[in-house]
């Protein structure tokens, strides 16, 4: 693997799956634009020369980080539990929900994990599987699968699977049902603990420039003119993080400028609101990020 000076961050990101491109969309936005020359590389250098890049398979991450091939990394609270690796959780990035369950065929006489005794479990998160049903005290064989989990149970492989779920739409179909839930999981950046002590400022740096682009999700930026006679009617229509922020106009018009930050989804009926109140010039600006 490619020698780094001591100076440079690594942080290692997901090169494929369904949070890839999410987590490469969020380094960006981050302000961490990544320079590919037009190939993809194991490493890449980014804008900040301290930082680089580290493509790798999310199961892989944890260890990276936690033996220092990487310094930080974002992968999923999941993949650091089953790999065991002893690192730090420092942001959840509130992508990639899931939930960890126990599930079982519908047609199966199976209401809870107790009655699984004996039984075959098949699962892509064996050291999860085995820690959950040895906290349980339940004997069972666990089967290694990788991906086509739901089918095992009609294959004759399993008796029931250990799988993540985010809408259970998938267990649905395949006529699986849930009996338990094991664990919550999302996707984390996380980091070596020697790398987060020696380089605490740069490590806070990154880990702040990400949550600014969350903390921006769904939110607005309001810009209007009021009149000032119509000022208390617009501020008890407009909502914000902290109440909205009034400043003067140099307008002949007794005008004040008045801006807020508010969730999208408040936009539609808003508008029309603030324009009975009285706003004019009305403004509507995304945000891609936002400190707290």
């Amino acid at each position: 693997m490619k020698s780094r000076r001591s100076n440079v961050l690594r942080l290692a990101v997901p090169n494929k799956g369904r949070i890839a491109g999410p987590v490469l969309d969020l380094v960006e936005k981050g302000g961490l634009h990544i320079e590919t020359g037009g190939e993809r590389r194991l490493v890449a250098k980014t804008c900040d020369p301290h930082v680089e890049i580290l493509y790798a398979r999310p199961i892989d991450i944890p260890e990276y980080v936690a033996n220092g091939a990487a310094d930080l990394g974002i992968t999923g609270h999941d993949m650091v539990l089953e790999r065991g690796s002893v690192v730090e959780e420092v942001l959840d990035l509130g992508m990639g929900r899931a939930t960890l369950v126990l599930a079982v065929p519908d047609d199966a006489a199976i209401a809870e994990p107790g009655q699984l005794d004996g039984a075959n479990i098949a699962t892509e998160f064996p050291r999860i599987t085995r820690q959950y049903f040895r906290e349980k005290g339940i004997d069972v064989t666990v089967v290694e699968v990788s991906g086509a989990c739901e089918a095992t149970p009609y294959l004759g492989i399993a008796d029931a699977i250990v799988d993540l779920s985010s809408s259970g739409q998938t267990l649905k179909t395949n006529r699986l049902r849930v009996i338990d839930e094991i664990l919550e999981t999302s996707t984390m950046l996380i980091v070596n603990a020697r790398a987060h002590a020696q380089h605490t400022e740069k490590v806070e740096e990154l880990r702040l420039a990400l949550e600014s682009v969350i903390s921006a999700r769904g939110q607005c930026y309001l810009m209007m003119n009021v009149h000032r006679d119509a000022l208390q009617e617009v501020r008890e229509v407009l909502p914000g993080l902290s109440g909205p922020t009034v400043m003067e106009v140099a307008s002949s018009e007794h005008l004040v400028a008045v801006h807020a930050v508010v969730n999208e989804t408040r936009i539609y009926r808003l508008i029309s609101m603030l324009k009975r109140a009285g706003a004019r010039d009305i403004l509507v600006v995304p945000i891609e990020r936002m400190i707290r």
